[in-house]
Order: C-alpha cells, then structure tokens, then sequence
C-alpha cells in the first residue's frame, strides 16, 4: 500500500506537470473526475491512513513469532569486584565481555493474538471501503459543478439570444423614431430594456465563471481564464426516474454503499476488540530460552597460569537455558476490566454509528427521490409554459412590429419568455443530477 501510495503522489506530481499539454478548454466529465480524484488532499489522506492499517495487520501477525534479542558487553573492574566467571572476589584489575541472546514466545494468551489479527483486518477492510466512499463523495460533487457549469452555459447563451433580440428590437425602433413613425418614449423603453438584457447577459458571463471556478478548485487546480468543459448532449427525456419505490432504492443501496460496509466491518472490529479485552483477564503461557556466555582476563589456566584464550572461554563458559512462563492476572490496578470496559462501549458506539449509517443514507434516498419527482414535475410544468410563452412572444413581436402594441407590452412578453426559458434550463438540470443522484445509489456509474 505504501508503494501504491507514493507510486499515485509521484503520478499525480508527473499528471500536473504535463496538465498545460492538455486541452484545458474542453475537459469532459470524465477528465474532471479522474483530475478530482488524482488531485484529492482528503483521498490521499485516506490512503496513508490504510497504510497505517496495513501496517497495523502485519505488526499483529507478527506476535505469533518468537521474539529473538541478543546483546553483547565489555567491562573494566578495578578494586573489589566478582569475577563472572569464577563468580570469586578478586582484587586485581580485569576486563571481563558477555555475549548473550535470549527469545520468547506466547504459547497461550486467551486468544489476544489471534483476535487482534482478525481485528486489524476488519479495520483494513474498514479503511478501504472508506476510501471507496471518499471516492464517490468527490465523483458525486464533481458530477453536480460539472452540470453546474453546463446549466451556466446554456444560461449565457439565452441571455445572449435574450440581448440580440432587444438589441435588434432598438436599432428598428430607433430608426422609426426618426422618422417620426413611433414616439420617443418607445426608445427610450427600449434603451432600458436593452441596458437590462446587457446586464444579465453580464451576470450570467459572471455566474458561469464562478461555476467553472468552483469546479476547478474541486479539482484542485489553479483556475485559469481558459479553462472550460465540453458541453454533452443532453435531454430530460433521456433520463428517467427509476421505476423502484424509496423501500426498494434502500434495500439495494444499503448492500452497495461502501459507508455502510465500513459501518458494519467497524461492528465486527469492535467484537473482536471486546474478545481481545476478554483475553486480558486470563492466564499467559509463554515460553522463553536463553544462551550466552563471558570472557575475562582474570580467568587463568591452572596448568599454565596463563589467561585462558578468549576462544576457549567462550565454549568453557557458555550457559544455556530454557523455560515456561505463567502469568496470572490477579490484581493489576483495574486496567484489564477499564479495557475490557472501553472495549464493550466502543462496540456500542460502532452499532450507533453503523445505525446512523443506514439511517443516513436513508434520508439522503428519501431526500434525493423527493427532490428527482418534484424536479421532473417543474420541468414539465416549465416546458409546457415555454412553448405557451414562445407563441405568445412571437405574437407580441408581430404586434410591436407593426404598432398594435407599445414597447413596454413587448417587454413585458419578452421578460416573460426570458425568466421561463431560465427556469426550464434550471429545471432541466436540476432534474437530469437527481436522476444520475437516484442512478448512483442503485449502483449505476456516475456519468452524463
């Protein structure tokens, strides 16, 4: 995982760097989503947090082993000390040196080794479905700016059509004026309306870049003027409300969403931390042995009297050993039932929080299924009030052009047509993201 981790940083460093070599100004969905991801602070944090977790599993495996040690000394003795080979007090100056190693390792200890093991993998598997959740999360949102920036789009093109059209109603208007076929008031209606449509034209070139900005700070990227997305080909009727009640999107979604197995693999971590808390209150068994030996130059042969070699003393001095080990936990203070305590809140707190899990996807489900029916009825109602208020306008229009009506009354028609047709594209848009909202908790990939 560590590998894997680093292996994505340098590809995301490599991806940035070469991001200018790439068309900018026609991003698809599918570029931005895998941008968003790359670029991700809280994905990549998720990441190391499963490598701690990977490192967690492998520590916990490792207990099964025999623990080895060895160590190695020298000392210099002058006065009255204990020769530790002769183990005889001398008064002469020496230098002794021990080598020893020892291990240990737990026969028996009420399961704790086992059940921890089982317990980091729990919170390994845990980890990697919240990280599959932080992904969807980051799709999810990148998936609503991304139809964001589209509605902005379309919203600056009616605005355009919506100030063509006042603008060219004006250059008529004002040529009849000097001819003394209309009266300047007409013109001057005009004039405000032109200076209308030129304002909103001007705020929906804003909203749309601040719909682009946000999507590229999603993306974590430094907003550039020219950044821009490809604009797909989308109708409402293309999109359909699934056909499954809330009762049966939950009952799919509830085996599919990654946040409730993290809650239910918390619920099976938090068990095994119980039985592990349990394990604390019975009796280790372990086993141990030891090897080692010393040197002194104090240690003479009595056939020589000379300092035996260091060589020899090592084979003439080895010690050995090897025992079992019982421990039995009598009184310690209360700190194995504090942890058998903690251990017992923390598996409740794990089913409040795998409870509040479903209970949350719930609501997003009911929210999310209210919100695609009442967005599919304000497009239909939209829709049916356009094509109504196109006619209109178009009558209107006939009608200014040949004085049967003042400039105002054609405003007012226009005006109309204008706040219907943003309507509809808002009704449009809003409708085509519940769907895909719907789409994604049935499990279906999150694309236009």
């Amino acid at each position: 995982m560590m590998k894997k981790f680093f292996t994505a940083v340098v590809f995301t460093c490599g991806f940035l760097s070469v991001l200018h070599a790439q068309d900018i100004s026609s991003m698809s969905l599918e570029e931005c989503i895998q941008i968003g991801l790359e670029n991700n602070l809280e994905l990549q944090r998720s990441l190391l947090n499963q490598v701690n977790n990977e490192t967690n599993l492998k520590e916990a495996k490792l207990r099964r082993y025999p623990s080895l040690s060895a160590s190695s000394s020298y000392r210099y003795n002058w006065g009255r000390s204990i020769n530790p080979v002769t183990s005889v007090a001398s008064l002469v100056d020496f230098g002794s040196a021990g080598l020893s190693a020892s291990t240990n390792m737990t026969l028996y200890a009420g399961g704790q080794v086992n059940h921890s093991i089982k317990q980091a993998k729990k919170d390994l598997e845990a980890g990697e479905m919240n990280v599959e959740a932080a992904r969807n999360n980051i799709t999810l949102n990148i998936v609503n700016l991304f139809v964001n920036v589209v509605f902005a789009k379309e919203q600056l093109n009616v605005a355009e059509a919506q100030l063509e059209v006042t603008s060219r109603q004006l250059e008529r208007t004002q040529k009849l004026v000097d001819a003394g076929a209309l009266p300047l008031s007409d013109q001057l209606d005009l004039e405000a309306q032109n200076a209308t449509s030129a304002m909103e034209f001007t705020n929906a070139k804003n909203n749309l870049r601040l719909a682009k900005l946000d999507l590229s700070q999603a993306m974590q990227l430094p907003f550039e003027e020219e950044f821009n997305v490809a604009v797909p080909e989308l109708e409402a009727e293309n999109y359909m409300i699934s056909n499954d009640d809330v009762d049966e999107i939950f009952s799919i979604a509830v085996t599919l969403m990654p946040e409730i197995k993290a809650a239910e693999l918390g619920m099976e971590s938090a068990e095994y931390g119980v039985k592990v808390a349990k394990g604390g209150l019975l009796p280790t068994l372990g086993l141990g042995g030891s090897i080692g030996t010393n040197y002194t130059d104090n240690f003479e042969d009595p056939q020589t009297g000379e300092p035996r070699p260091f060589k020899d003393q090592l084979s003439l001095n080895l010690n050995e050993g090897l025992g079992l080990s019982l421990n039995i936990p009598i009184f310690n203070n209360g700190s194995n039932k504090a942890a058998l305590q903690r251990a017992r809140v923390q598996k409740y707190m794990s089913e409040i929080s795998h409870q509040e899990a479903r209970n949350q996807l719930r609501q997003d489900i009911e929210t999310a299924y209210t919100n695609a029916v009442a967005s599919r009825q304000s497009y239909e109602s939209s829709t049916v009030r356009v094509s109504s208020l196109k006619e209109a306008f178009r009558m209107a229009q006939k009608r200014f052009e040949v004085g049967v009506i003042n400039a105002v009354d054609f405003q007012v028609a226009q005006n109309n047509l204008f706040n219907a047709q943003a309507d509809l594209l808002q009704a449009k848009y809003e409708y085509i993201f519940r769907v895909k909202v719907l789409d994604f908790y049935l499990g279906n990939p999150l694309t236009l």
